[in-house]
Protein backbone atom coordinates (compact mmCIF):
# COMPACT_ATOMS: atom_id res chain seq x y z
CA UNK A 1 0.00 0.00 0.00
CA UNK A 2 0.84 3.82 -0.76
CA UNK A 3 -0.67 7.24 0.21
CA UNK A 4 0.55 10.61 0.11
CA UNK A 5 0.43 13.45 2.86
CA UNK A 6 1.24 17.14 2.34
CA UNK A 7 2.70 18.44 5.87
CA UNK A 8 4.07 22.16 6.65
CA UNK A 9 6.58 23.69 8.76
CA UNK A 10 6.28 26.67 10.72
CA UNK A 11 9.65 28.59 11.27
CA UNK A 12 7.87 30.99 13.58
CA UNK A 13 10.17 33.79 14.74
CA UNK A 14 10.13 36.66 17.06
CA UNK A 15 12.73 39.19 18.37
CA UNK A 16 15.78 37.27 16.65
CA UNK A 17 14.13 34.19 18.06
CA UNK A 18 13.11 30.94 16.15
CA UNK A 19 10.60 28.68 18.20
CA UNK A 20 12.05 24.89 18.50
CA UNK A 21 10.14 22.00 19.41
CA UNK A 22 11.60 18.44 20.83
CA UNK A 23 10.20 15.36 20.28
CA UNK A 24 9.94 12.96 22.63
CA UNK A 25 11.84 9.77 23.90
CA UNK A 26 8.68 8.15 22.81
CA UNK A 27 8.12 9.27 19.28
CA UNK A 28 8.65 6.58 16.88
CA UNK A 29 10.99 8.09 14.57
CA UNK A 30 13.02 10.67 15.86
CA UNK A 31 13.20 10.19 19.81
CA UNK A 32 14.67 13.38 21.67
CA UNK A 33 15.32 15.52 17.54
CA UNK A 34 14.57 19.71 17.72
CA UNK A 35 12.46 20.75 14.75
CA UNK A 36 9.84 22.90 14.35
CA UNK A 37 6.16 23.18 15.06
CA UNK A 38 4.29 21.87 12.58
CA UNK A 39 2.56 18.42 10.90
CA UNK A 40 0.27 17.23 8.07
CA UNK A 41 -2.67 18.60 7.08
CA UNK A 42 -5.98 17.16 7.21
CA UNK A 43 -8.86 16.85 4.81
CA UNK A 44 -10.99 19.68 3.45
CA UNK A 45 -8.35 22.09 5.46
CA UNK A 46 -7.03 25.92 3.29
CA UNK A 47 -2.91 25.48 3.61
CA UNK A 48 -3.66 28.71 5.95
CA UNK A 49 -5.87 27.24 8.08
CA UNK A 50 -3.67 23.84 8.27
CA UNK A 51 -0.51 25.57 9.43
CA UNK A 52 -2.46 28.30 11.76
CA UNK A 53 -4.28 24.91 13.61
CA UNK A 54 -0.63 22.80 13.75
CA UNK A 55 0.68 25.89 15.22
CA UNK A 56 -2.13 26.25 17.85
CA UNK A 57 -1.89 22.78 18.96
CA UNK A 58 1.38 21.84 19.49
CA UNK A 59 2.38 25.60 20.98
CA UNK A 60 -0.38 27.52 21.65
CA UNK A 61 0.27 30.27 19.60
CA UNK A 62 -1.55 32.49 16.95
CA UNK A 63 0.76 33.54 14.01
CA UNK A 64 0.67 35.52 10.58
CA UNK A 65 1.98 33.40 7.87
CA UNK A 66 4.63 34.68 5.59
CA UNK A 67 6.34 33.47 2.43
CA UNK A 68 7.03 29.84 2.21
CA UNK A 69 10.96 29.14 1.52
CA UNK A 70 11.36 25.24 0.89
CA UNK A 71 9.89 22.79 -0.11
CA UNK A 72 11.36 18.85 0.27
CA UNK A 73 9.53 15.03 0.73
CA UNK A 74 10.09 12.48 2.54
CA UNK A 75 9.00 8.65 2.73
CA UNK A 76 7.93 6.91 6.32
CA UNK A 77 6.71 3.02 6.41
CA UNK A 78 3.91 2.33 8.37
CA UNK A 79 2.84 -1.08 9.67
CA UNK A 80 -0.81 -1.60 9.26
CA UNK A 81 -1.10 -5.28 10.89
CA UNK A 82 -1.39 -8.48 9.60
CA UNK A 83 2.09 -8.29 8.08
CA UNK A 84 0.64 -5.15 5.83
CA UNK A 85 2.83 -2.03 5.26
CA UNK A 86 2.05 1.48 4.12
CA UNK A 87 4.52 3.53 2.35
CA UNK A 88 3.83 7.14 3.20
CA UNK A 89 5.15 9.83 0.94
CA UNK A 90 4.99 13.16 2.69
CA UNK A 91 5.70 16.61 0.67
CA UNK A 92 6.15 19.43 2.80
CA UNK A 93 6.66 23.25 2.52
CA UNK A 94 8.25 25.87 5.15
CA UNK A 95 6.77 29.11 5.53
CA UNK A 96 8.34 32.12 7.86
CA UNK A 97 5.52 33.09 10.41
CA UNK A 98 5.52 35.68 12.80
CA UNK A 99 4.13 34.94 16.41
CA UNK A 100 1.62 37.43 17.46
CA UNK A 101 2.04 36.55 21.04
CA UNK A 102 5.39 34.97 22.69
CA UNK A 103 3.67 33.02 25.45
CA UNK A 104 4.11 29.23 24.45
CA UNK A 105 1.89 25.94 25.87
CA UNK A 106 1.47 22.67 25.13
CA UNK A 107 -2.20 22.47 26.36
CA UNK A 108 -3.55 21.92 22.66
CA UNK A 109 -1.45 18.73 21.96
CA UNK A 110 -2.61 15.96 20.85
CA UNK A 111 -0.63 12.08 21.68
CA UNK A 112 1.35 11.52 18.28
CA UNK A 113 2.44 14.96 18.27
CA UNK A 114 5.55 13.82 20.30
CA UNK A 115 6.25 16.58 22.13
CA UNK A 116 8.58 16.89 24.83
CA UNK A 117 9.41 20.47 24.99
CA UNK A 118 9.66 23.68 23.07
CA UNK A 119 11.69 26.74 23.77
CA UNK A 120 12.65 30.30 21.86
CA UNK A 121 16.36 29.97 20.77
CA UNK A 122 18.35 32.65 19.51
CA UNK A 123 18.35 32.01 15.58
CA UNK A 124 22.16 31.91 15.30
CA UNK A 125 22.01 28.64 17.41
CA UNK A 126 19.08 26.89 15.66
CA UNK A 127 21.61 24.71 14.01
CA UNK A 128 23.56 23.53 17.73
CA UNK A 129 20.26 21.67 18.50
CA UNK A 130 20.10 17.72 17.73
CA UNK A 131 17.81 18.10 14.75
CA UNK A 132 15.60 15.98 13.01
CA UNK A 133 17.57 15.05 9.90
CA UNK A 134 15.34 15.76 7.50
CA UNK A 135 14.98 19.33 8.56
CA UNK A 136 18.70 19.92 8.70
CA UNK A 137 18.93 21.27 5.17
CA UNK A 138 15.60 23.54 5.47
CA UNK A 139 17.04 24.78 8.42
CA UNK A 140 20.39 25.71 6.47
CA UNK A 141 18.42 27.49 3.99
CA UNK A 142 16.03 29.43 6.48
CA UNK A 143 19.33 30.90 8.28
CA UNK A 144 20.89 31.29 4.87
CA UNK A 145 17.52 34.02 4.29
CA UNK A 146 17.44 35.01 7.21
CA UNK A 147 21.22 36.23 7.11
CA UNK A 148 20.65 37.62 3.77
CA UNK A 149 17.43 40.02 4.24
Amino acid sequence: MSAFNFAQKAFIVKEGNLLMVKKSKDDPKNPNKWEVPGGRMEFGESVEEHIKREVKEEVGLDITVGEPFAIWTWKINKQLGNNVKEEIQIVAVASICYAETTTINSSGQVEDDFLSDMRWVPIEDAMTYDLIPDIIPVMEKFLIRHHNK
